[in-house]
């Protein structure tokens, strides 16, 4: 969307209503923006009659001011409640459901329970534990933001808010979903491609793998047992993007496929880790050793631990990494099944044009 078209006084119009729907609760969305887009178009429908030509933006932001600003007019549709107004109500909802779920809980999920929970030789005793501090935390959070916006209820800082807005403070439009391009699915297959014949060419020269170390290092009898699964999940992420060029229209299949292999990668990597610290003498698993033909020394033995210690590392930030990614791969496929579901919202934004 060009620069001349966002100020367009029907681009203002639709700024509101989605400004409106932001506040608004999800099951009420679709019928509360389809009864105010409606009456918001009767009033500049009847507006045009009287001037005889189309609105400009400074008569369109009159008719939306006469309304109110977004939050105050999505809450009128909300219940009233009597301790913080209709005028703050929605953002307060809106910031006590940002700080609890998309702040504290990940925070207690990421880094507080796994730090309190594995070093402890009880982990069920912490793991409810974990879970008891948790929710005094998240009832004292609450307590406090409540707190917080009932000082600015009494205050009347609401009051302010509710004045002072134009059209800089409407929210820009969401940026509609463009398909992912054809020729940068082609580059992700050939490189799928690739990695799969890597795979296939590291048995037979180990240069591939190791580099330069290949002349006294060769890798551990551990990796026998995940050669084959690694190559099957290279495999799995060449036949997906196979899929996605053959299949375009398909615009569900690369947010599930790629959840799906993150998954599976996790599961291996995570048993590879197990496996390479689960020994009986108590030492790691090594992941490379010295080749058969060369004499071990205290200098040859310290860079092999270096080694293993460093594949270690690299084994246990791939695991985190692919954590983080399956939570925002996760939530990228709820987002875009829930994008799908809201059709009954367009039809009345677009009577408007």
């Amino acid at each position: 969307m060009s620069k001349s078209s966002k100020s367009k006084p029907s681009e203002l119009l639709e700024r509101y209503l989605y400004g409106v729907k932001f506040w608004l609760p999800k099951k009420q969305q679709a019928d509360i923006i389809a009864e105010l887009s409606e009456d918001l178009h009767s009033q500049v429908e009847d507006k045009e009659t009287e001037l005889g030509r189309p609105l400009d933006e400074d008569e369109m932001m009159a008719i939306l001011k006469r309304c109110g600003t977004p939050m105050l007019v999505a809450s009128r549709y909300r219940p009233q409640t009597q301790l913080i107004g209709p005028a703050l109500f929605p953002i307060y909802w809106f910031v006590l459901k940002l700080v609890l779920f998309w702040v504290l809980v990940p925070i207690f999920v990421v880094a507080v329970g796994p730090a309190l929970i594995l070093p402890a030789a009880n982990r069920a005793g912490a793991f409810f534990g974990v879970l008891g501090t948790l929710w005094t935390t998240l009832f004292t959070t609450a307590a406090i933001v409540t707190l917080v916006f009932v000082v600015l209820e009494r205050t009347g800082a609401a009051l302010d808010m509710t004045e002072k807005w134009g059209k800089c403070s409407l929210p820009p439009l969401p940026k509609q979903p463009q398909p992912p391009s054809t020729t940068h699915t082609i580059f992700e297959l050939v490189f799928a491609l690739f990695g799969v014949l890597y795979l296939l060419a590291v048995p037979h020269y180990p240069f591939l793998l190791l580099g330069p170390l290949s002349a006294f290092l060769k890798p551990a009898p551990l990796w026998n047992s995940f050669y084959w699964p690694l190559v099957v999940l290279a495999c799995l992420s060449l036949v997906r993007h196979l899929i996605q060029v053959a299949r375009t229209e398909w615009t569900w299949f690369a947010p599930a496929s790629q959840l799906f292999s993150t998954v599976v990668g996790l599961v291996v990597v995570k048993y590879l880790i197990d496996v390479a610290s689960k020994i009986p003498n108590g030492e790691w698993h090594p992941f490379v050793v010295l080749a058969n033909s060369i004499q071990p020394t205290a200098q040859l033995t310290r860079v092999v631990a270096i080694v293993n210690v460093s594949i270690l590392i690299a084994l246990a930030g791939t695991w985190l990494g692919l954590s983080i990614a399956a939570v925002v791969q996760t939530w990228q496929l709820v987002h875009h099944f829930r994008k799908r579901t809201p059709q009954a919202v367009d039809p009345a934004v677009s009577r408007l044009f």
